[in-house]
């Protein structure tokens, strides 16, 4: 899978055109060592970086909440509209490597813990400086085996229970050298990045595929947004994954659990760029009602939102953007001006009909995240929905373009109509403004927090435009014309199959998705476990192209 090389105390591991640097110096601890080089033979077909959200729910479903995850990791650049995406081009930096070893060693020691290690360490030794090599062996072995995806190797698990009895001798104590065997398995590259490697496949002659391992890791994390658990595992080491029925009976099983919510709403949160509410900031002069608990709760309701009427009520994906029911706290309440359905909590609120806010594209988590901190922006909506919803690709803006107009408010450029109006006449930025403006000013009912107005510095608002030739009043129109947009449904799919891959989708992979996978996505009402279940169901999503495993064999 990659080489170890040491060259003046700095160990470079090419992990499929991934770098990990960091130091193999004398000083450093045996754990990191060992984590340098585990023996792994398989040709590879991609591997990927496991997300943070990933890697929080893998320790929460192993080890249990209450071990807590502190720090962060190397930040993604979103590639192809999705972070999940870029993952697997990820280069990890040297102070990455150092990040990985400090969570990975409070992890270890949480668990070692006198408040945890009767619950979480089935290993109790006679004496305190006794080491129990068969019962640390076998803790590794199913620990490491949830934790790598697959079963550990014999020399991996000497490994690890080396460092554990040279830990345990040194220090004195049993669970120390626990705690290191454990800190090792944790910062092994086998952990830390989703490894998907081959075989032949025998339907498909002179093809590869992803073997048993990499199929239950594929459709866990799709479904589950986490590692595999013991029943997927146990069917992909037998081998029965690789039959059709017992694939439909695992993906069913999983889709039929309260789960698939975390799936479901890891995707969304990728696939509308829910990383951006960690910088979203408001002017609270302008927005006093815009609190740091309505930033969290925004957040929130938009995923509530996605998930009942996804999940929980297994309605049309198009419903999403015509929706009139949502979930409300007490700080959003304020926000939206009416009162809170459950003082003090979370509760259901219907808007009325003919009231402007319908779909998730009018909720205050789209309409704040995608605008200034001090003024709306229909520039930044509009790109938005092209982009997010729509899968179309807006062009960046010319370096040389002036601002200044946006931000200027006189008699005759009291809205964001009028003034985008006058920037738009630069030849260089009309061409982009006018797939972007029409689509943002329908939003414009909504100020920089989200909140309704039906005025600008005392001008009346217009809301009209044009959407692909669908002409709109107002915002509930908008929502109407996107959600009988054709492009809706065939962006969620080619977002999603390129999210299951954890990589940009081949043409040939586009052409399928297209070809093969809308049409189930249609007949099925546009329901999206259905899509989750075509996907994961579907063999020839676990087919390696050609040219990665060309490249994949190369880099034996």
């Amino acid at each position: 899978m990659f080489k170890a090389l040491t060259n003046g105390g700095l160990a470079v591991l090419g992990l499929c055109g991934v770098l990990i640097l960091t130091s193999c110096s004398p000083e450093k601890s045996a754990s990191t060592q060992a984590a340098a080089a585990p023996p792994v033979t398989a040709k590879v077909a991609g591997m990927r970086r496991l997300t943070s959200a990933q890697y929080q729910n893998i320790v929460a479903d192993i080890f249990g909440t209450r071990i807590a995850v502190v720090g962060q990791f190397d930040p993604l650049v979103r590639t192809d509209g999705l972070l999940a995406v870029s993952a697997s081009n990820v280069m990890t930096t040297p102070s990455g490597f150092e990040q990985f070893e400090s969570v990975a060693r409070s992890i270890a020691a949480q668990i070692v813990g006198t408040t945890n290690r009767k619950v979480l360490v089935p290993c109790v030794p006679a004496t305190a400086d006794a080491f129990d090599a068969a019962c640390t062996r076998g803790y590794f072995a199913t620990v490491g085996r949830l934790l790598f995806r697959r079963a550990l190797t014999n020399e991996e698990l000497d490994g690890r229970v080396g460092i554990a009895q040279a830990s345990a001798k040194s220090k004195g104590d049993y669970y120390a050298g626990v705690e290191a065997g454990l800190s090792s398995l944790l910062m092994s590259p086998s952990f830390l990045f989703i490894n998907e490697t081959m075989e032949s496949d025998p339907q498909h002659p002179g093809k590869q595929r992803l073997d048993a391992y990499s199929k239950a890791s594929r459709v866990s994390f799709l479904l589950w947004d986490t590692t595999p658990d013991d029943d997927l595992l146990a069917s992909a080491e037998r081998g029965d994954l690789n039959d059709e029925r017992e694939l439909a009976r695992q993906v069913d099983r999983m889709i039929g659990s309260d789960r698939v919510k975390r799936g479901v709403t890891a995707f969304f949160a990728d696939m509308l760029s829910f990383d951006k509410f960690a910088d979203l900031e408001k002017d609270t002069t302008l927005y006093p009602a815009f609190s740091l608990a309505a930033n969290d709760d925004a957040r929130r309701q938009l995923m509530m939102t996605i998930t009942d009427i996804l999940v929980t009520q297994h309605g049309d994906y198009r419903d999403l953007f015509t929706t009139r029911r949502t979930y409300l706290s007490d700080s959003l309440a304020r926000l939206y001006r009416v009162p809170a359905p459950v003082p003090g909590g979370w509760g259901v609120y219907e808007f009325p009909a003919g009231d402007q806010r319908i779909g998730i594209q009018t909720e205050v988590g789209f309409t704040s995240l995608f605008a200034h901190p001090g003024r709306s922006s229909p520039t930044l909506r509009g790109k938005a929905i092209r982009e997010l919803l729509l899968c179309q690709r807006v062009p960046d803006p010319p370096g040389n373009v002036d601002f200044s107009l946006l931000s200027s408010h006189t008699d005759e450029l009291r809205t964001a109509r009028q003034r985008l109006t006058m920037h738009a006449t630069n030849a260089a930025c009309s061409g982009c403004h006018k797939i972007m403006d029409p689509i943002g000013l329908a939003l414009e009912n909504f100020d920089g927090a989200g909140q309704f107005r039906t005025s600008e510095d005392g001008a009346a608002i217009d809301t009209t435009g044009e959407l692909d030739g669908v002409r709109y009043e107002n915002p509930a129109q908008l929502a109407v014309a996107l959600s009988k947009n054709p492009a809706i449904p065939s962006c969620v799919v080619n977002r999603l199959y390129a999210y299951s891959l954890g990589r940009s989708a081949t043409p040939a992979e586009r052409a399928y998705a297209s070809k093969t996978l809308e049409p189930k996505f249609a007949s099925s009402g546009y329901r999206f476990p259905e899509l989750l279940r075509a996907i994961a169901t579907d063999e020839n999503s676990y087919v390696v192209p050609d040219h990665l495993a060309t490249t994949a064999s190369a880099k034996e």
